[in-house]
């Protein structure tokens, strides 16, 4: 009995950070759709006055590293004191460089009433699928 403890103990604990990893992807609990770079790009294309792009970096990395043309800035930590600048009529596109701080913001966007999407991997994904940056 004294060694099955710790395996339970361990195995929660492998559960819980397995959960925490998920949910930090937004494969788990996502109340936001995620799209691949692609199906961005279309629905840029095909609606551009449908959404709205906003790219969640910080300064540096949106002026250092590309971004998408016509995206507008609001780094993750600033976001929700500027949730007033942002369009509540239109779809959110959400990325960052990898994709995981779009997954906090989609997430900020959704609890204040936006429809918000994820691009999944970022503008590093955007780049690989050699769609036009700035």
């Amino acid at each position: 009995m004294k060694k099955r403890l710790p395996d339970l103990l361990s195995l929660v604990l492998l559960a819980a950070v397995v959960l925490f990893f998920l949910y930090q992807k937004g494969y788990v609990f996502a109340d936001f759709e995620t799209i691949d770079a692609n199906e961005a790009y279309m629905m840029l294309q095909q609606h551009p006055d449908e959404v709205f792009l906003l790219d969640v970096r910080s300064q540096e990395e949106y002026l250092n590293d590309g971004r998408v043309a016509d995206s507008k800035l609001v780094p993750l930590g600033i976001l929700e004191q500027n949730l007033a600048t942002l369009p509540k009529d239109k779809k959110i596109l959400v990325y960052c460089r990898s994709g995981s701080r779009s997954v906090s913001a989609a997430r900020i966007l959704v609890a204040h009433g936006f429809q918000a999407y994820n691009i999944s991997g970022g503008i590093n994904s955007w780049k690989a699928e050699g769609l036009p940056t700035l």
